[in-house]
């Protein structure tokens, strides 16, 4: 009989896709999402050894001007955004090659937040393949469906990602 591995028992890995990225020799950006906060890293394998490039979280979009009274919504669907466009950004600055995006076990349904942080990839200039029908309307990237009307916000701390340097 099989045992199962811990990191699999606790739905943190799935080894056969694990295998296959490793066995491609791309690096990749890996997308996760915790309880609170969304984190985002650009990694390089070699010899099964991961070597993390860039590595942010969600919290990092306090810096740009995130409202400390949505602090409760950094792993929304803006965040996701966001997060995605502040990774492309630094990937074509500190110009890495071409990654696979690798949302491990994450349950990816379309139109959610990692779809949204593909969306981001894409606007900042990383070539994704995917189809525009499958990302979140823009109503709902710029945060007009949160409690409080967030597309200005929204609009200020994507001019400050995208003006940065």
């Amino acid at each position: 009989m099989k045992t199962l591995k811990r990191r699999r028992k606790e739905h943190k890995t799935d080894y056969l896709k694990r295998i296959r990225l490793l066995k491609s020799g791309s690096s990749r950006i890996i997308f996760k999402k915790t309880n609170r906060y969304l984190i985002t890293q650009y990694v390089t394998s070699k010899e099964a050894k991961d070597k993390i490039k860039i590595g942010m979280t969600s919290k990092d979009l306090l810096k740009y001007g995130w409202p400390k009274e949505f602090k409760g919504s950094l792993k929304s669907t803006p965040a996701s955004y966001l997060i995605g466009l502040l990774m492309g950004k630094k990937t074509l600055e500190k110009k890495l090659p071409e990654p696979i995006i690798n949302f491990g076990m994450l349950r990816v349904l379309h139109k959610n937040s990692a779809f949204a942080f593909l969306k981001g990839l894409k606007d900042s200039g990383i070539k994704v393949k995917c189809e525009d029908k499958l990302f979140p309307p823009e109503e709902r990237i710029k945060g007009k469906h949160l409690k409080k009307d967030f597309s200005k916000i929204f609009e200020e701390i994507k001019s400050k990602i995208e003006n940065e340097k």
